[in-house]
């Protein structure tokens, strides 16, 4: 059996690269892989084709910092706390952000033709809204950047049913997928708990795939119940344990939303001056993981640890 364990500064070394086109797990609040997204800001990669999703503060700092070349999105906020990000805010505010702009199903079936290995994706959903009578990117726009098709989308007839319009979507090709997981064991075979939000999807259509995860258990142990995993290791390049690599986000059945984090960091991001100071004390001001952690503090992780039967905390209003 392989033996994928990599420290995540190795990981996202080796796997991101400048101009890739890729994807993280996760939903705005809830198990976003946060600690990948600090250690790809430290290492500096850039000009990113984001396959965002439901995105929150992860893609809001990359975007902050200008490292995303290209959006393609159906919504960026911090659920509870900002209605949309402000750094994604500013920069489509200012037209510093090529954006594309599809519904949220649309993203995920998407997402999900790419496991499937589909060419196109054809739907009707979307049909009627302005999502189909506006391009956020415009044709020649597309043409000028790798990695994006010509068009938003093609309309075409149904072939089965003559006269019933379908809206052809593009399918993303993933150069890298981050997820966080529950658990996971060293040939990356993965167990996730609670909703799978896109993760299964993207770390099956990704070209690479890395894995932070809260427990690092052995092969033989996560084999003993099969029905709980959900990933298998063939699809998986890298496993990095990494304890809390969702905060602030909530990793369900081990801790919740970090919400006076969360709220910080919303303020901050109001202005570029505050957003810098608060990536420098929280991001480039910390080496790694372990020091992040440590900056944190024991109370505060443990004040978010969950309530028994709940799988969440039963109060996430605590300051520390």
């Amino acid at each position: 059996m392989s033996n994928k364990v990599m420290s995540l500064h190795d990981a996202v070394a080796t796997y991101v690269h400048d101009g890739d086109q890729i994807s993280f797990g996760g939903f705005t609040t809830n198990k976003k892989p946060q600690a990948a997204v600090r250690e790809i800001l430290r290492q500096g990669q850039k000009d990113f084709i984001a396959w965002a999703g439901p995105a929150g503060s992860d893609w809001d700092m990359l975007i902050g910092e200008g490292r995303v070349k290209a959006y393609i999105n159906c919504y960026t906020a911090d659920s509870g706390v900002t209605n949309v990000s402000r750094r994604f805010r500013k920069k489509i505010e200012q037209g510093e952000l090529i954006m594309e702009d599809y519904s949220q199903d649309a993203i995920m079936f998407m997402l999900h033709a790419a496991s499937l290995g589909l060419p196109f994706l054809p739907v009707r959903f979307m049909i009627g809204s302005s999502l189909v009578d506006e391009w956020g990117i415009s044709k020649e726009v597309r043409k000028t950047i790798p990695g994006l098709t010509e068009d938003k989308f093609v309309m075409m007839d149904n072939p089965f049913n003559p006269g019933e319009k379908c809206v052809c979507l593009p399918v993303p090709k993933l150069d890298t997928a981050i997820i966080h997981v529950q658990k996971a064991s060293p040939d990356g075979t993965c167990v996730l708990i609670g909703d799978e939000f896109h993760d299964v999807d993207i770390a099956v259509a990704a070209k690479h795939t890395i894995v932070t995860c809260e427990d690092l258990i052995s092969n033989d142990v996560i084999r003993r119940d099969p029905t709980k995993t959900k990933i298998p290791g063939f699809c998986v390049d890298a496993v990095c344990h990494v304890p809390y690599g969702a905060h602030p986000t909530q990793c369900y059945g081990y801790y919740d939303y970090d919400n006076p984090f969360l709220k910080a960091y919303g303020a901050a991001s109001k202005t570029e001056e505050d957003f810098k100071a608060f990536l420098n004390e929280w991001v480039y001001g910390v080496k790694d993981q372990d020091e992040y952690l440590e900056k944190l503090g024991v109370k505060r992780l443990l004040n978010l640890k969950v309530t028994e039967g709940y799988g969440y905390h039963a109060d996430v209003s605590k300051e520390d």
